[in-house]
């Protein structure tokens, strides 16, 4: 296990977690108990860490690995999880920008400089009912 482990970069802890939740099938095993992986084990932790790399979760993963084994492409599914993924990053980033622009105007327009003496409980109070238009609430 530690040399497909030291192969592919990751821990024997993972390898055993891969194969607890079905992502790595159970290897054949020396008559010493070691576990025995070949060729395809070392592609498949590799196709697992490359789709985690593209933020895919283990049970997409564990979809995708499933559809290859019946024979078939996951191409097609591939496509469909990654424009999914794709869409919520846009989505995500569009809320991070907004974020972004509102603490800059908290910055630009609200907050006085250092040097300047203000009341902070009374700004940031008068901050939330300007945004929300409801106290403490964001």
């Amino acid at each position: 296990m530690s040399k497909l482990a030291g192969e592919v970069g990751t821990s024997s802890d993972t390898l055993r977690y891969y194969e607890r939740i079905g992502l790595l099938p159970e290897p054949a095993r020396s008559p010493a108990g070691y576990r025995l992986y070949g060729a395809e084990a070392v592609e498949r932790v590799r196709f697992i860490k490359r789709a985690q790399r593209f933020g895919l979760r283990l049970e997409e993963i564990g979809e995708l690995l499933a559809i290859r084994e019946r024979g078939l492409c996951p191409c097609g599914r591939t496509r469909r999880m990654l424009e999914e993924k794709v869409s919520g990053l846009t989505e995500e980033m569009a809320a991070l920008q907004r974020l972004r622009d509102d603490i800059q105007v908290m910055l630009d327009q609200r907050l006085p400089a250092e040097d300047e003496s203000w009341q902070c409980g009374f700004t940031l109070i008068q901050m939330g009912k300007t945004r929300t238009g409801a106290e403490g609430e964001p």
